[in-house]
């Protein structure tokens, strides 16, 4: 007896185990496909093709397309490690400039991980408004951590002239997307150069 119920529990965890690999191979498939050929351009019964699975187990799994895109765009903010950055910017040793450091780290991994996910993001979001929505969520919440972090410093740690606001505008210019790209792509900087480069454009940009 006690054989038979282990052995349904087993089942049971098979069950979930097969049914979390079959959903990241959807979600695989879809990012190949969306990458390759374009958002609009790809059908939801091109990516049950591309995964190896039928129509309704994608519609059972993700809704529709637009659902299985955003599921691409939540997965794109674990790859930043948002727990190590929280860390780091909570660390009793982390100045501001740590502070700095801490988020462009963040948006380099994020950039480096998931990079293609975010510009496919913005790029659907031309043409459907849900998911320029959840777009600008990120865009947002990246925003909100930043006018925390920046309003913990002491008075007149911000260069002269700066307020929280105009600070958090002057990040989001630094540490975007396209500039990532643009050094990685394109000057063939490494991830690596780029962090650095980043972490010292924003202590001369924003700290006295």
């Amino acid at each position: 007896m006690n054989e038979e119920r282990g052995q349904r529990r087993y089942d049971s965890l098979r069950r979930t185990t097969q049914a979390l690999a079959t959903r990241a191979e959807i979600a695989r498939a879809a990012r190949r496909l969306f990458l390759a050929r374009g958002w609009a351009e790809t059908t939801v019964r091109d990516v049950a093709r591309e995964a190896g699975v039928s129509v309704p187990t994608v519609y059972s799994t993700y809704g529709n397309k637009i659902g299985l895109t955003r599921a691409l765009a939540d997965s794109a903010d674990l790859h930043g490690d948002a727990p190590r950055m929280l860390a780091e910017l909570e660390d009793s040793a982390a100045d501001p400039s740590r502070q700095l450091s801490a988020m462009a780290g963040f948006d380099r991994r994020l950039y480096e991980r998931a990079g293609d996910i975010i510009v496919l993001l913005r790029e659907a979001g031309r043409t459907e408004p849900d998911l320029a929505t959840v777009y600008h969520d990120g865009r947002r919440r990246g925003d909100e951590t930043r006018v925390q972090v920046f309003s913990s410093w002491p008075d007149e740690t911000l260069r002269a002239g700066l307020d929280v606001e105009t600070a958090v505008d002057v990040y989001a210019a630094i540490c975007t997307i396209d500039v990532y790209t643009t050094l990685t792509a394109e000057r063939g900087w490494s991830p690596d150069r780029v962090e650095r480069w980043w972490g010292d454009v924003l202590v001369r940009e924003l700290l006295s």
